[in-house]
């Protein structure tokens, strides 16, 4: 599943250590089930809401892999398979570290469920701000998490939510007509592709130098394929191009990794 929902992430994530590799599986096909709900292009908005919305309940219950299914159930002939098998993603995570992937995942899901109510309306840079720390800065501050769980590595919060909020970013840049044509537009008022290129660029400066701070091991080997990843996209869209070729992501790759 996780080769099915990303070219980005799936060789990194492949490459972690036992132990921490199940935890980002796990973060990460949890994030993937509830952004499907988000993305998803037949589902009626307050379906959305209700969905996401009791997913986050469904974090304050004793049993909460058991109640989060039970959310989902219903819809089984309508949401795509990455969702309905949100609860093996949830039993996949080592119980030691199971609460902090949890509590993420009921925390984007609350924002999501408060974008979609507010259709995404994004006016300013302080709504893509936030718009891009609820379904991806986030992300950054879990996997700060995760590394300090898993050898102590400490790293900055700040630096970590940039880190995810410049890959969002790079997604925003790259889907601009996809999401137009289902109606969302995430460019601030009178911002066109020079400004967002420019925040994007400004966010993954920080995130250059929230990975230069890391010490040697998993968590410096995991960030680096993801955001030369996305320097390489931003820099190919500029030059008028739109997506990276399945051999440049594997030289990429081979060239980190050399």
């Amino acid at each position: 599943m996780l080769q099915k929902t990303s070219r980005t992430f799936y060789i990194p994530i492949s490459r972690l250590e036992p132990g921490l590799k199940e935890a980002v599986t796990s973060a990460y096909l949890c994030m993937r089930a509830i952004d499907e709900i988000e993305d998803h292009h037949e589902l009626p908005d307050q379906l959305k809401v209700d969905l996401l919305q009791g997913i986050y309940r469904s974090s304050q219950s004793p049993a909460v892999i058991q109640a989060t299914h039970e959310v989902l159930t219903p819809y089984q002939n309508i949401l795509p398979d990455v969702t309905m098998q949100l609860r093996n993603w949830m039993e996949l995570c080592p119980p030691a570290i199971a609460d902090t992937v949890f509590r993420y995942i009921a925390k984007m899901a609350k924002e999501m469920a408060e974008w979609v109510e507010a259709k995404w309306n994004i006016h300013t840079e302080e709504d893509l701000d936030r718009y891009t720390y609820s379904v991806a800065g986030m992300v950054g501050e879990m996997l700060s998490e995760l590394w300090l769980w898993y050898d102590g590595t400490k790293t900055d919060f700040v630096k970590a939510v940039a880190f995810g909020r410049g890959l969002q970013a790079v997604n925003i840049l790259r889907n601009r007509d996809e999401d137009l044509k289902r109606g969302v537009d995430f460019y601030p008022d009178g911002w066109q592709f020079k400004e967002m290129l420019a925040y994007t660029k400004r966010n993954l400066k920080l995130a250059d130098e929230y990975i230069a701070d890391l010490k040697p091991g998993p968590a410096l080997k995991f960030c680096k394929i993801p955001l030369a990843l996305a320097h390489a996209t931003v820099n190919l869209l500029a030059a008028g191009g739109s997506k990276l070729t399945r051999d440049t992501v594997l030289k990429i790759v081979n060239r980190i990794n050399g």
